[in-house]
């Protein structure tokens, strides 16, 4: 899945939207203003950034090689995902929609409603 393909697919989640951050090399996706994935516009190695419950994200790790903590928030419940040939797209939309439902999950209950 290359860069456009991700975020086609995190921009066809209900209510998502789009944003550029100051440094204008990270592409964050929003669900009602709070962030469920980042992806590194300007990268080497293709990857994408999720948030994560915590047993999902030892589970994860504990999976894939390409799952590690993200250095840029709170370990426990963002992880980066390296997009290499042990991730399938499948498996990739299944945690970017999980990061999702995780931000709506936590929305005031008449917004969660209007998004799922």
């Amino acid at each position: 899945m290359n860069l456009e393909e991700l975020r086609e697919y995190c921009l066809s989640l209900n209510g998502s939207t789009e944003c550029l951050p100051f440094d204008d090399v990270t592409l964050v996706l929003k669900v009602q203003g709070k962030m469920y994935a980042l992806i590194p516009l300007e990268s080497a190695e293709r990857s994408i950034s999720l948030k994560c419950d915590p047993e999902k994200a030892i589970e994860l790790r504990e999976q894939f090689s390409a799952v590690v903590p993200a250095w840029h928030f709170n370990k426990k419940h963002w992880n980066t995902v390296f997009i290499d040939a042990s991730i399938s797209n499948v498996l990739l939309c299944e945690w970017i929609l999980h990061s999702y439902q995780l931000v709506v999950s936590k929305l005031p209950k008449k917004l969660q409603g209007e998004l799922l």
